[in-house]
Formats: C-alpha cells, structure tokens, sequence
C-alpha cells in the first residue's frame, strides 16, 4: 500500500476529552514505527511504511515538538507584490470573471489598478483575500451590465458602441473599485508615524507572513530612577524582557548617545505596541525597542525610510532572527527603502527576489549603535529643525 496522503492544517490539530491526534500521529509519522501500525477503531495492523505523508501548515509554533521533530520542514514564503500581479493577471482575475458570467470582451483591468487592490485592499502572505476582493468587483461589475447600467459616464468613452449597439468592454478603474470595496484599508503611514520622535518601525513574522509594526514610546513624571516602566499592546514574556533590555542599555549608555542624565531622573516610560488586540511576541524587536527609546530621549526622530529587526543584548549587540525573507516583503509592500539587520542575517539576503534587493538598501549590523547612527536623524538637522 502506498497512496499519498494529505494532512491539510496539521497545525490546528488539537486534544480534548476524545483523544489526542497528535499522539497518533507521533507512530503513524515516525519510520521506525509505522510498519506496524494498529488501529484501534478497525482493529487491524496496517503497514504504513512505503505511504507519503503530506502536512500543511500556517505556523509551526503550534506544532508539538515531538511531531514536528518527525517531519521535514519546508517552508514557502509570502508573494511579492509583481508575483502577485502577476497570479491575478494569468489566473485569478480570468477565473473570477469566469465565475461571475462574464466574457474576456466585456471586462478589464489595468495593472495599475490591480496594484492598487493588491497594496491598499489586502495584506497577506498569499493571494486568498485577493481573490476575494477581486470577485467582489466582477460580481457589481456583472449586476450592472445585466441591468443595462455598465456605469456608462465612468466606465465609456461617447459613442462607443458597435453597429450591434453592444456597448464596449467595461474598464475597471479605481472609482469602480472605491465603490465596491469601500474606503482604502491599508495605508503606507511610515511617514507620519514617525515624525515624532520615540516612534520607531519594526518587521515582524505573523501567521499570514511578514508584517510592519510601530513601537512607540513616551515618559512622563513618575516612577523612581527612572526604573518605572510601563508596557501595553498585549506583549508577551519575551517582548516584555526586550523592553525591559532596551530601557537598561540606553540608561546604560546615555553619555555615549548624548542623553542627559537628567532625563531619566523621577520618570516613568512607557513602550507601546498599537494593534492592541493582536497578541505579540518574540525577541526580534528588540532594536526597535532600543531606537524608540533612544529616539525619544534624544529627541532624534526616527528616519521614514527605516525598518529593523533583531534581538538585543545587554551588551549591545545585535542578534540574528528568523523569517528575515518574509519581513523584507513586507517592508517593502509597506514602502520602506532600507532595512536594518543583523549581521548573521547576512546570508538571508540571497533568499531576497532580485527586484526587491534592487528597490531596496539593507544593513546588516552587529551592535546596537551601528543601528542608532543609520536609524535616528543627525543630531545637526534636529537641531536646525528645532
């Protein structure tokens, strides 16, 4: 017996008053075992040996170890923006028209606007919401030819009819797509973020692949020494102790940063993670954390153009990080131009598509104030803004 057979999702896989599949899983998965394997239900001993197991899953995180330690991890990484244009024009704009009833002559679309709907209407590692908005367009595209109402001042040039008196194809532009997807949902806010000092951007890994997040923070009277330290943005432990790292350093190294002692003295801080509702965690925001406190302190905003990642030390060097490819998407889907990594991270880079390391600067570095000095603004134009 040798079929292939596919686990979808063996990431969801959970235990509960019935059994625990993941324990079952354990022999059916591990070679030395699975020529002997019994199921209890049927009741008879099967050789599972020379069957190809297939799993997917969105994060291995949820995984139990011993079940992932029997498994060869392949991992895919999110599309860039071209690729996705490039799956919506060959095959999911073709197959949603299709579904939707209508002909190739009597729909299109431009690639500006489908890069419209890929930057400003999702933000995904794959292509599923994409779809999805694209057969909501086709499916208003559809009702108003079939009520005879193909948008004509918007959507046809006067007098574009054929003898037959069928009107010309209907072209797609962005007021149709405002109309049937509603308000711009994603906005490329790096700028204005920013602009503040104590604001700084940070790449992270999530289960629909990489994605950009601010680090804010701000100080206020209170506390005692400057030790008081406040965190929100639903943290986890490991986010937490990175906080508290990045505080230590920069009141470790103030004279090195130009900070005044004194601006720590009777203060209470507080470091913010907006998207509240998400939980977060993990040690690759370390630097930001860092650089939103030095930025702050220093009154040196942080540069628009900037994203980082890597975990911190107390020491102040620069550790590497996992899912360096999917946060580079992702910092460039957001518009950044240059990002700051660690240097072991180096290696990564060769995983990076070309088009993207050609709109794009990166910077590998092993301590933190590699990171401050191509991060924050000179000193000179804070003062001349100022």
């Amino acid at each position: 017996m040798n079929p292939v057979f596919l686990l979808d999702e063996v990431d969801k896989v959970g235990a509960d008053w019935r059994g625990d599949p993941s324990a079952a899983l354990l022999e059916v998965l591990d070679p030395a075992q699975n020529h002997s394997f019994r199921d209890h239900y049927l009741d008879v001993e099967l050789d599972l040996s020379q069957v190809m197991f297939l799993a997917t899953a969105n994060v291995a995180d949820t995984i139990p170890g011993p079940l992932l330690d029997r498994m060869e991890v392949i991992r895919f990484d999110g599309y860039t923006s071209e690729e996705k244009l490039a799956i919506a024009k060959g095959y999911l704009w073709p197959r949603q028209r299709d579904r939707n009833g209508l002909r190739e002559d009597e729909v299109e679309i431009s690639d500006e606007v489908l890069r419209a709907i890929i930057s400003e209407y999702t933000r995904e590692a794959g292509v599923r919401n994409l779809e999805r908005e694209l057969g909501t367009v086709l499916r208003k595209t559809a009702t108003r030819i079939a009520s005879s109402q193909p948008n004509a001042e918007d959507s046809q040039e006067p007098g574009a009819e054929d003898a037959a008196g069928q009107a010309t194809p209907v072209k797609i532009d962005l007021e149709v797509v405002r109309d049937a997807l509603g308000r711009q949902r994603f906005f490329q806010e790096s700028a204005a973020r920013t602009a503040t000092p104590g604001v700084a951007t940070g790449l992270a890994v999530t289960g629909a692949g990489g994605d950009v997040l601010f680090v804010e923070a701000t100080a206020m009277k209170g506390g005692s020494g400057g030790n008081g330290l406040v965190l929100t943005g639903q943290l986890g432990d490991v986010m937490k102790e990175s906080a508290r790292i990045a505080l230590s350093y920069v009141r470790g190294h103030a004279e090195e940063l130009g900070i005044d002692e004194s601006a720590f003295e009777n203060k209470e801080f507080h470091v913010h993670v907006p998207a509240g509702a998400i939980p977060k965690d993990g040690p690759s925001a370390g630097v930001t954390m860092v650089t939103a406190l030095a930025s702050l302190l220093s009154g040196r905003p942080v540069k628009h153009t900037v994203g980082m990642t890597g975990e911190v030390t107390l020491q102040g060097r620069v550790l590497p990080i996992g899912g360096f490819k999917q946060k580079a998407l992702a910092a460039n889907a957001a518009g950044l131009t240059d990002v700051i990594l660690p240097e072991r991270n180096r290696g990564d880079l060769d995983e990076i598509p070309k088009e993207i390391r050609e709109q794009m600067t990166f910077h590998p570095v092993m301590t933190v104030q590699e990171v401050l000095d191509r991060a924050l603004e000179p000193a000179r134009d804070v003062a001349h803004l100022s």
